[in-house]
């Protein structure tokens, strides 16, 4: 029987230790491609953009006794999925892993990550994907952390990696979005969680004085205000590994009929849209161990 094909990328380039340690992870269960980028592209989300040019420079490497495809490209994270899935891979992945990102990717930063868009991006392809994030401080993001404990990252790796190679993911699932604490060990609990609504890095002003016209950003110091459900307070809070299912299905979860007539003129109806029911208001069963 032909073995799984697995696609692993990132998006801190292709000599990130975190990439690596994903590769680690899932080789004992498939043939493995790495494409990845070929230099830092943290905050690129699922971007496509046009000066970029698809550059590869492969190899075939010997990785922990096996042999492994492996290719840096000149592409954002989502564009190396699509390098790897129609260009150079043999036959159509099964799986796509994004990761292990230096730092945390929760709350509505999401959509913000390239770790996250090269998941999704797989997920566009009808792949199962996961895309896995180790907290750390921000003062890491861009380069990584000497000495940082990856022990959790690929035990979580493994065992979600062997269960969407058995089952896949259910409808609307196009992705799963892990984050992993900084302390955590490879018995640290796992539990289903929602996006925050909140920001988990807020953005700082430009330090012009220094002439940095680019602006910051800090990690929120009121973590302990998210919502219970969410990633943030499993990450923050209770220091458990947050597991959140999340879709390209970006439509609103408002009443269609109520926001019909505040878009036709209706200017009390915009005042008294309701807020949705939503199923995971309840945190409890949510939080799977």
């Amino acid at each position: 029987m032909e073995r799984p094909l697995i696609l692993v990328t990132n998006d801190d380039g292709f000599e990130s230790d975190g990439l690596w340690v994903a590769v680690e992870a899932v080789l004992p269960l498939g043939e493995v491609l790495v494409v990845a980028p070929d230099r830092q592209w943290s905050g690129a989300g699922r971007s496509m953009p046009p000066y970029v040019t698809g550059r590869l420079a492969c190899d075939t490497i010997e990785f922990m006794g096996e042999q492994v495809l492996a290719c840096a490209v000149d592409a954002s994270p989502a564009l190396a999925v699509v390098h790897g899935v129609v260009e150079l891979a043999s036959r159509p992945p099964s799986l796509v892993i994004s990761g292990v990102n230096f730092g945390a990717n929760l709350g509505t930063e999401a959509t913000i990550s390239g770790t996250v868009g090269a998941a999704l991006e797989g997920g566009a392809f009808g792949i199962p994907a996961m895309a896995v994030s180790l907290e750390m401080e921000p003062a890491y993001h861009l380069t990584g952390q000497d000495g940082v404990d990856y022990s959790a990252s690929r035990a979580i790796i493994r065992r979600f990696a062997e269960r969407l190679l058995t089952s896949g993911l259910p409808y609307d699932v196009h992705a799963l979005n892990i984050n992993v604490p900084s302390d955590a060990t490879p018995d640290t609990s796992w539990w289903l969680t929602t996006l925050s609504r909140r920001r988990y890095y807020l953005p700082t002003a430009p330090d012009r004085a220094n002439g940095r016209g680019r602006p910051g950003y800090e990690v929120i110091a009121d973590f302990d205000q998210a919502e219970l459900d969410s990633d943030v307070w499993a990450i923050k809070v209770d220091r458990v590994i947050s597991v959140t299912p999340i879709s390209l299905d970006l439509t609103s979860r408002t009443s269609f009929a109520d926001l019909n007539s505040c878009l036709r003129g209706e200017p009390a109806a915009c005042l008294d849209l309701p807020q949705p029911s939503i199923p995971h208001v309840s945190p409890l069963p949510a939080r799977v161990r």
